[in-house]
């Protein structure tokens, strides 16, 4: 018995560093991206981002869409997230993620604001980390960019 309890502690503290090592893996491709996007900002400064707006009507155009819905999105991300990588005193955490979806339908510019700062930095790996694409925004019959807000919010145990 001690000998099963001494192996499920190495198991534990083995999938802890793997976690650990993946993480790390995930905030380098987040700041190798956020460099590339800080990079190409400063080259287009005059570049202006479409906020979503009502203005946008089916005849006109159509706001870029995740497949499957808002709801799969927030499962996806809620399935990526990292919680071990968060630091907090509070049991609720909160932030407000914005993105842009780019005209092929890649995220980028991801941001997120919220009291945790581990939190945020999780919820942004999590964002970028989504496996499929959104169906670009439409307006007068071309792909757009397409300005989206996420709120989140996670209870930890």
């Amino acid at each position: 018995m001690l000998n099963k309890d001494a192996i499920k502690r190495d198991f534990v503290f083995f999938m802890k560093k793997m976690d650990s090592i993946e993480n790390t893996a995930l905030v380098g491709a987040l700041l190798k991206v956020k460099n590339l996007e800080d990079l190409s900002n400063i080259r287009n400064k005059t570049a202006r981002l479409p906020e979503p707006t009502s203005d946008i009507t089916s005849s006109e155009g159509q706001m870029a869409e995740y497949p499957g819905g808002m709801n799969t999105l927030r499962q996806q991300v809620a399935n990526l997230f990292y919680i071990e990588g968060v630091h907090s005193e509070m049991k609720t955490a909160k932030a407000l993620v914005a993105f842009i979806v780019e005209k092929d339908g890649t995220i980028s510019n991801v941001q997120a604001s919220g009291d945790n700062f581990t939190f945020n930095r999780q919820a942004e790996i999590a964002l970028y980390s989504v496996p499929q694409k959104f169906t670009p925004a439409v307006f007068n019959g071309e792909s757009v960019r397409y300005r989206f807000k996420l709120p989140l919010t996670m209870t930890i145990e």
